[in-house]
This record gives C-alpha cells, sequence and structure tokens, in this order.
C-alpha cells in the first residue's frame, strides 16, 4: 500500500522490555525505564508502553499496570500503556478497575493495548491462569466484557458488578496481535490496531491488509489507525550500531533455544554464536528490525513506512549499556523531529 506520508507526519512511540541486563537487577531495570521515559516525554515522543511477560528472567515488566503507574508518575505529559495486557491471563473486572485506577491518577494519559497470548511459556500461563488451557479464542469475549465494566450504560442486560474506579472513564482500548486474528477483530469493531512487527515480520503486510480491508467506523475511529512496532538499534556510526545489535541477537537465539536469560553484553561477531539454522532464523527475523547510523536508520524507516503506510510507529531498543539506549531513542527522535 504505497504512501505519500513522511516519517514527520506520524507519531513516534517506545516500546520498553524493561530489560534486566548481565550483572543488575530488576530494581535496576526499572529505575532505567523511568530515566528512559523522562527522557522520551523531552524529545517528543507519542506514548510509552510496557509489555507483560513472565518467567522471563531478562524483563521487569511482569507486573505490567504496576510499571505504568510508576512511569506516569515520574512524567507529566506522555502517554503511558500497555504493550500490552495479555487479558486471557486476567480476570477483566481486575483489568478494568487497574486501568481505571490509573486513569483516575493520570487522566487522558493511559492506554490500554491489548493481546491475546500468554506472553510466556504454557507451563506459566497455567500458574497464571489456574485453570483450564485456552488458545485465545474466547478473546473477542473477553475484550467485550472488559469494554463493558468502562461503558456499562451499553451492557445488556445491566451489569450488576461494577468497575470502580473504570466505569464511566475514557480509556483508549488497543488491539494488538502478531497474526491474523486480533487484524481482523480490530478492524470489525472500529479500534486502533498494533501489530508486532518486531517479532512477526513476514505477518506484517497481510495483517495490515485485513485490518484496513475490514474496518467499520465506529464512535472510537472514523478510519484505520495501524500502529507497527520496530526494532531499533542506532548509534553514531554504523558499526557501532552492529555491535550494540548483537544483545539483542543474543537474547533472540536464548529464546529460540529455550533458555530465556539476562540481557547480555554485545560481541564482536554475531556469527561466532550461531549454528546455520540460529543465523537464518536471525535473518528472517531481522526484516524489520533496523541497525545503523542515523543516515542509515532514516533511509530504512523511509522505505518501511512506504512499505506499511503506518500512521504510527512504536520502537523496541534492546540495548545493553543503558546510556547506548538513550542515544539510540535520542537518534530517533531527531529524524522524526527534522523539519
Amino acid at each position: 500500500m504505497p504512501t505519500t506520508k513522511s516519517l514527520q507526519d506520524i507519531s513516534f512511540s517506545i516500546l520498553d522490555l524493561a530489560p534486566i541486563v548481565v550483572g543488575a537487577t530488576a530494581a535496576d531495570a526499572l529505575h532505567n525505564s523511568l530515566d528512559l521515559a523522562q527522557h522520551a516525554e523531552q524529545w517528543g515522543y507519542r506514548r510509552y508502553w510496557v509489555a507483560e511477560h513472565h518467567s522471563m528472567p531478562g524483563i521487569a515488566s511482569s507486573a505490567t499496570s504496576v510499571v505504568i503507574g510508576y512511569i506516569a508518575g515520574g512524567t507529566s505529559n506522555i502517554r503511558v500503556g500497555s504493550g500490552g495486557i495479555m487479558l486471557p491471563n486476567h480476570a477483566p473486572l481486575v483489568i478494568a478497575e487497574q486501568f481505571g485506577t490509573l486513569e483516575s491518577l493520570y487522566p487522558g494519559r493511559i492506554d490500554l493495548g491489548l493481546g491475546r497470548a500468554p506472553g510466556t511459556d504454557q507451563t506459566t500461563a497455567r500458574a497464571l491462569r489456574r485453570g483450564p488451557d485456552r488458545n485465545g479464542e474466547d478473546f473477542p469475549e473477553l475484550v467485550a466484557e472488559l469494554y463493558s465494566f468502562f461503558h456499562p450504560q451499553q451492557a445488556q442486560p445491566k451489569r450488576a458488578v461494577r468497575a470502580v474506579p473504570g466505569e464511566g472513564l475514557n480509556i483508549p482500548i488497543w488491539l494488538l496481535g502478531s497474526s491474523d486474528f486480533s487484524a481482523r477483530l480490530a478492524g470489525e469493531w472500529g479500534l486502533p490496531f498494533g501489530f508486532a512487527s518486531h517479532f512477526a515480520p513476514n505477518f506484517t503486510l497481510p495483517a495490515l491488509q485485513l485490518y484496513r480491508s475490514h474496518f467499520q467506523p465506529s464512535e472510537h475511529l472514523q478510519a484505520p489507525h495501524a500502529m507497527v512496532g520496530v526494532n531499533v538499534v542506532a548509534a553514531d556510526t554504523d558499526e557501532e550500531a552492529v555491535r550494540l545489535a548483537t544483545s539483542m541477537q543474543q537474547q533472540f537465539l536464548s529464546l529460540l533455544r529455550g533458555v530465556p536469560g539476562q540481557l547480555k553484553p554485545p560481541v564482536e561477531d554475531i556469527d561466532d554464536l550461531c549454528t546455520d539454522y540460529e543465523r537464518a532464523a536471525l535473518a528472517e527475523r531481522s526484516r524489520f528490525t533496523i541497525v545503523g547510523s542515523r543516515d542509515t536508520v532514516e533511509n530504512g524507516l523511509r522505505r518501511f513506512l512506504e512499505e506499511t503506510a503506518a500512521d504510527e510507529m512504536i520502537f523496541s531498543s534492546q540495548i545493553y549499556d543503558h546510556q547506548a539506549r538513550l542515544r539510540s531513542y535520542e537518534i530517533l527522535a531527531d529524524i522524526f523531529n527534522q523539519r
């Protein structure tokens, strides 16, 4: 879908996995997240989202609503939200109350992005859900139940159980996905849609086409609004960016091998750590990963925008050194803020 948009025409945001790096703690990771959010606010980022993952030694955002409150409390204007809450892990009433509380504390700044995957392995999912295995097929019903807590006047019959805080609050709901399921649902319900291009690149274009072709205007949106995720590692030189990106690549290798761990320091040559199969898997995953200097990243983002016609981009930068991570996001902001 060709587009005439420029990078300066769209919003840019951050998806933070609150990485716990080797040699540091979850507390360090969360403090770094707040520091990044405060810088992002100054640099003009639209949103700062954190993601729900469980039983992951390298990710500190498992208590996602708590982290959102911490980030929102330390910032002033940037929107803060979930990218996302894995709704099948929770009772919709609990999420309505949590996000109703957040919206009451930080009015007009909270986003609720919802996913249907567990955000973890099946053993941990069973520990979270405390019930029979579910494959996400009831996700539409869970979203509808959650929505009814915010808008009880539209529930039929009138709901006896009430979300307080939550009831009557206008909290934007996004559907997030890495396949066609949520794309179709978001379109049919007239909701904004976020696609995880950063880890499901091959499904990106079909999902966006499906979302747009099935979109029905609603009280929330009159036209489709698609956000796409991009892995970006930016540095002052291409060579330094390539080196920094090996931390993210090592993290993917750990997941591929079934041994997730903390984010590791960069190495000089990632090929030294890969089998041929792993090297091919890294290459496939990197279709919508952009690594390089400012010019390299800007050119890559322009091509990505031309290919996707995105309304918004959200960036994930898994970088070991916090100062280098700040620099990467600063370079990105410079690209989008130029006039």
